[in-house]
């Protein structure tokens, strides 16, 4: 670069810097964008509104120097607990004035506090964390499974709380749900999801109380249909869903008919009490409805139900997966419901080519559509939707066996922005489909397990054609080998998940260049029978932003590689070693010192003795959440480790 150009480089206004930082949008691009030089790290600084921790320990000196921060997320921050948020608050008493206010200023902005399995934080530190931080409007304490009323209580000072999600807080019942709803004044979505304490009473009090929420989430309550009445009362709920609701039933959806004029979107998913009668009386009363998911609630589309969806002119989305649907309901949905942009039909029978015709000869604005084991589908159908659906973006067909490459040359030719495919267990997929399928230049999310006809000639297209490829399943793909990986390493740069399990064909060379694969966080290599330590190693030392590892039936891995394991692969949240060769010393060190470790599956580790296990626990105890070990196990390991396990609020598995 010449002096001239980087004067004018060094030249350039803050405002046209931090325009040209907004357009990076990967953490490795803003992290290269802070190396260059100390006005692009200011640039950095004064810009970044959100940081999601990873390590504890980087934590007090990035929030001192990020003082913008708006959004904080700590969901894969393993040991974050109350003394950690005490040691991040403002110390009074020690220190100068402005010292202790340096120390405080990250709270003063922040809007949105992500603490979903900080199962380690308590009462103190989220009340805490509430007082410091003035401007909070959104929390996710989802599956801190210990959390109950108190932790309600806490939360409920935020005054300008407007989205709290509080799924599988175990121990919140209708006192802590009263807190909030007297409380949180300005709250407007609410998802309770497993919170299996509370009752009609607590759901009463919040419709009274709330009678601003726009969304709650009561799926798997045990609430009977009284709970429905109640949310009748409220005037401007927008999204209402409750999965698996055991209790509720179709008398309960009645009460919804005349109440909730606002309503646009019902999940009814899983209810098995409810019928399509009960829906029918959801659907008269809400002409205005966008999104209905009834899946597996009903085994058949009635007459009647189908007469109903002709008043949703406004539709978008339905999912009715599991039904039986005949080639009429086709036509109806295809008539009356043209907004659609989403349909689920996943293991729906009754699905055929006509019946598939029908429907994209209306909906022509889809964009989603889920055909998963609907067995029937042959390539007439898959030629209707691309001619007739040209702005699809995703596309499910696993299991649909009947389908060949003329789908995905149809594909390929008119549905140029697809960016997800599922094509599991598509015997009918071979080399030839994918050469015209890599003519989707978008593609993003590719799913080909199972397919045993496709060879290493197949992925090189894919990989040469397909740049944007961020998730690739390859399970059993048994006649592929090295040089797809290659391919793949090669051309797609932003790969970030990875499946190769019982990839029979796949060596060490072919994890070479995986290792090369620098943006890979989850991968899946179980039973690479050819694979050994040298091969775990490159992957190792080269994908640093690995954080999900399953090498289970990985038999000839040996411990030098689990050693590059623990030396390199720090940022590792999930591991499973089950049946792996591993000795007590390199279990040991691979749990010491993988500190972001959260799950780990340790079944049948045939050269680890009791004291190797307990070891290894030991070692891993503070952060540990989810553990998986093997049965007879839990007569051998002592008392006290597995009480402090359980004191950290580590769930332990036996298989």
């Amino acid at each position: 670069m010449s002096s001239g150009s980087t004067k004018n480089i060094l030249s350039f206004t803050e405002d046209l810097l931090i325009r040209v930082y907004e357009k990076l949008s990967s953490g490795s691009d803003r992290k290269s964008w802070r190396l260059v030089c100390r006005e692009f790290l200011r640039v950095d600084l004064v810009t970044q509104n959100h940081l999601r921790v990873l390590r504890v320990e980087f934590l007090p000196g990035l929030l001192r120097k990020y003082t913008r921060l708006q959004s904080l997320d700590f969901s894969v921050c393993p040991r974050i607990d109350d003394g950690t948020v005490s040691m991040l608050l403002p110390r009074h008493g020690s220190g100068s004035e402005s010292d202790s206010l340096s120390w405080g200023s990250w709270a003063r902005g922040l809007k949105c506090l992500v603490l979903s399995r900080a199962t380690g934080l308590g009462f103190f530190g989220l009340e805490a964390l509430v007082h410091v931080c003035p401007l909070l409007e959104i929390v996710d304490v989802s599956y801190c499974c210990g959390f109950g009323d108190r932790e309600a209580a806490a939360l409920s000072h935020a005054a300008g709380l407007r989205v709290l999600k509080m799924d599988k807080c175990l121990n919140l019942s209708d006192v802590g749900l009263a807190k909030i709803a007297v409380r949180c004044g300005r709250l407007e979505c609410l998802s309770l999801k497993w919170c299996m304490e509370i009752t009609d009473l607590g759901i009463g009090l919040l419709c009274k109380k709330r009678v601003d929420l726009k969304s709650l989430d009561i799926s798997y309550l045990k609430v009977r249909n009284e709970s429905l009445h109640s949310i009748a009362s409220m005037k401007k709920l927008e999204v209402l869903a409750m999965v698996g609701c055991p209790v509720v039933d179709d008398f309960g959806l009645q009460f919804l008919e005349n109440g909730c004029p606002m309503l646009q979107g019902m999940d009814v998913s899983r209810c098995e009490c409810v019928s399509s009668s009960g829906l029918i009386s959801v659907i008269k009363g809400h002409s205005g409805l966008r999104e209905l998911n009834a899946s597996y609630s009903f085994p058949e589309l009635c007459t009647t139900f189908l007469h109903c969806l002709k008043g949703l002119k406004h539709l978008e989305l339905i999912r009715i997966d599991g039904s039986r649907i005949s080639e009429t309901s086709f036509s109806v949905i295809s008539a009356h419901c043209k907004s659609l942009l989403e349909i689920g039909l996943s293991k729906c029978v009754g699905v055929n080519n006509m019946g598939i015709m029908q429907l994209v000869s209306g909906c022509v604005n889809l964009r989603i559509l889920n055909l998963t084991c609907c067995h029937s589908i042959t390539d007439a159908a898959i030629s209707a939707i691309a001619d007739s659906c040209r702005n699809l973006i995703c596309l499910k067909l696993e299991s649909c066996d009947m389908i060949t490459e003329k789908s995905l040359y149809q594909l390929s030719s008119f549905c140029l922005l697809l960016e997800e495919i599922d094509l599991t267990d598509c015997h009918g997929v071979n080399d030839k489909g994918l050469k015209y399928l890599s003519s989707c230049s978008g593609l993003q999310c590719l799913k080909l397990g199972l397919c045993m006809n496709i060879s290493d000639k197949g992925l090189f297209n894919i990989g040469s054609n397909c740049p944007k490829i961020h998730e690739l399943d390859l399970y059993r793909c048994t006649g592929i080998g090295d040089e797809s990986l290659a391919a793949i390493s090669k051309g797609c740069k932003n790969l970030m998940k990875l499946n190769l399990s019982y990839c029979s064909g796949i060596t060490d060379r072919g994890l070479e260049y995986v290792g090369h694969m620098h943006e890979l966080s989850d991968l899946e290599m179980r039973g690479l029978e050819k694979v050994t330590g040298a091969g775990l190693a490159a992957v190792a030392a080269g994908c640093k932003r690995l954080s999900d590892l399953d090498l289970k039936h990985c038999d000839k891995v040996d411990d030098s590689s689990f050693w590059a394991l623990a030396c390199h692969a720090k940022n590792i949240r999930q591991i499973n070693l089950s049946y792996c060769a591993i000795s007590d010393m390199a279990l040991c060190m691979v749990m010491a010192n993988l500190t972001h470790l959260q799950d780990a599956k340790l079944v049948h580790l045939n050269n680890v003795s009791v004291e190797g296990f307990e070891l290894a626990l030991r070692a891993c105890f503070v952060q540990i959440k989810k553990v998986k070990l093997f049965a007879p196990l839990s007569y051998l390991l002592s008392s006290e480790i597995l009480e402090n396990l359980h004191a950290k609020g580590c769930k332990i598995r036996w298989d």
